[in-house]
């Protein structure tokens, strides 16, 4: 009998990937706002943080701490990304 295991450092970044992946599209959205906002005066600060932590999401400290692919997929983070590709 052989055991399968996963290679949690190519797991990772096929995690990575995918976050790359969905934010593209995210980012384009936020740039939009960001350039409605400025036409009408309204304050960036929320869209500022919203495309900051678009950026760092590939880098979130539980993506790198992940021991099982039950813990890398946790960290997937809906209210940022959206529905998880792993669902």
């Amino acid at each position: 009998m052989s055991i399968i295991k996963t290679d949690m450092a190519v797991a990772k970044e096929i995690h990575k990937t995918n976050i790359r992946n969905v934010r593209k599209d995210k980012l384009v959205e936020q740039d939009i706002e960001f350039q409605k906002a400025l036409e009408t005066g309204a304050d960036t600060t929320a869209i500022v943080a919203k495309k900051q932590a678009l950026r760092d999401a590939p880098a979130a400290a539980g993506i790198s701490t992940a021991v099982t692919e039950t813990d890398l997929k946790a960290q997937w983070d809906t209210s940022l990304l959206g529905t998880s590709p792993y669902s």
